[in-house]
């Protein structure tokens, strides 16, 4: 397990270095919204509503909408300037008994392990706790939101439950409530026959999630079968960053007046041909510049055009000249040679 917590126990003049660690996992089976044809994912994108344009991450805020409309946006370091004295550290307040406790006040659950030599002040609270059959009430903050806990002792490990406050409780308001009605004795004492009739231990490892184990099933069989689907790869994020640099690159050879081929694939004009140029974000890398890619071979027949004349007029020099040229060469470094090829 991985701690999502990290701070002390404060009890009374005794601080215990704690680490706090989820105390519960979903096992639901969980779906992707994917392209029913081909079974691409369905990815969202994060577009303001007033101009349309895609937001980065980072320029996203909090907002809070006030009855007028009107927008009051808040941003971390405004969150990190509350008073938050519970940050770091989870105050105990009272001990109470377990059974005043509503659990429909119950939230989360988490547990607490001691963090390096805090072992002996936690085993300490571990066994007053135990001893005294009572639970401690405290408050922790975690990710800037402060609650009310539940402290108390579960296999030797103390447990802290997250609670909700008191006007979180919705109140139920019912019309049967107002209602006077009333059941015969008959009618109650049969059901309380039957109450006691169903009555045991409970053991929750007799029960299972029908529904889940159902879809497992099917999942298994639909695999098995042949009925999935092959999707076909696509770039990760490392090729939005290759296409956006190359777009870049052009931008700059453009800026400077040469060529953009030559500035997005390095001279090589079938270099950028097929590239998903689209990748790119819209607002760095507009599609319309991926265009003059597609002159790139022209230039390129051009320049074996004019090789093929090059080597033509070689050949037609005379026959003298041609062996003097090789004699020549013949002699020199090859250093010197390259550069009469060149």
């Amino acid at each position: 397990m991985r701690s999502i917590w990290r701070g002390a126990v404060s009890f009374g003049l005794v601080s215990i270095g704690v680490k706090l660690y989820s105390a519960t996992e979903d096992k639901d089976i969980r779906f992707h919204q994917v392209h029913a044809t081909d079974g691409g994912r369905v990815k969202y994108k994060r577009v303001c509503s007033i101009d349309g344009e895609e937001v980065e991450y980072s320029d996203i805020a909090k907002g809070y909408e006030l009855p007028d409309g009107q927008v009051v946006i808040l941003t971390d370091e405004d969150f990190e300037n509350l008073p938050l004295s519970t940050r770091r550290e989870i105050e105990v307040l009272e001990f109470v008994d377990q059974d005043e406790i509503d659990p429909i006040m119950f939230e989360k659950t988490y547990y607490l392990e001691p963090d390096g030599p805090a072992a002996r002040p936690y085993v300490l609270l571990r066994d007053a706790l135990e001893n005294a059959g009572q639970v401690g009430i405290t408050k922790i903050a975690i990710r800037q939101r402060e609650s009310l806990a539940a402290l108390r002792v579960k296999d030797g490990v103390l447990v802290l439950h997250t609670m909700r406050w008191p006007d979180e409780i919705r109140r139920p308001d019912f019309a049967f409530l107002d209602e006077d009605i009333t059941v015969r004795p008959q009618e109650l004492k049969m059901a309380e026959a039957l109450i006691g009739s169903m009555t045991g231990e409970f053991d929750p490892t007799e029960f299972t999630d029908d529904y889940r184990e159902a879809l497992t099933a099917l999942l298994e069989a639909k695999q098995s079968g042949g009925e999935v689907q092959q999707v076909p790869e696509v770039p990760d994020s490392g090729a939005a960053v290759v296409d956006l640099m190359s777009a870049l690159r052009r931008s700059v050879e453009r800026a400077r007046g040469g060529s953009a081929e030559d500035a997005g694939n390095g001279g090589d004009g079938d270099a950028d041909e097929g590239a998903p140029a689209a990748k790119a974000p819209a607002k760095r890398a507009p599609a319309k510049k991926a265009a003059p890619a597609k002159k790139a071979p022209a230039k390129k027949a051009a320049a074996a055009k004019k090789t093929t004349a090059s080597d033509s007029t070689a050949t037609k020099s005379p026959a003298g000249k041609t062996t003097a040229a090789k004699k020549t060469t013949a002699d020199k470094p090859p250093a010197k040679r390259a550069r009469r090829s060149a």
